[in-house]
């Protein structure tokens, strides 16, 4: 899992988010799943949970998307660590949280992509980034 520093937030995938020695260690107190073909996490109860059954490309429902990067954006705001996770850590996890930073502050979505990025390899899925661009754009 990469912090996308100077933020509160950690990316990671599905493994990740049942290493808990290391979410505490890190001082995560918040996970927030978005995979729909994984299991969902049995976190001890100190952690805060959120799941968010999301495909790796077309298909979501956009108030599903809409809840998922609201979520993340509260905890940013909140200032509350949190490990945004799913399959592979590679798709969904990047681009909830560059939308959820983008929204909390105010910035282009783009942007908080490229930020997001630069912080661990990723393979964004066209379908989804078209998805998350037209809810973001349905927004305004």
């Amino acid at each position: 899992m990469n912090q996308i520093e100077p933020h509160p937030i950690w990316i990671g995938h599905a493994g990740d988010g049942q290493a808990f020695r290391a979410i505490f260690d890190a001082g995560i107190r918040a996970i927030v799943q978005l995979s729909v073909e994984e299991p969902p996490i049995q976190p001890p109860r100190e952690l805060i949970y959120q799941r968010y059954p999301l495909l790796d490309g077309e298909g979501n429902d956009r108030t599903m998307l809409r809840l998922a990067i609201d979520a993340v954006k509260g905890l940013i705001m909140a200032g509350i660590p949190t490990l945004v996770c799913c399959g592979a850590g590679m798709s969904r996890s990047p681009i909830i949280s560059a939308a959820a930073l983008s929204v909390a502050y105010q910035i282009d979505f783009e942007d908080a992509l490229q930020k997001v990025l630069e912080h661990r390899p990723a393979d964004i899925s066209p379908a989804l980034l078209h998805e998350i661009r037209a809810t973001l754009i349905g927004e305004h």
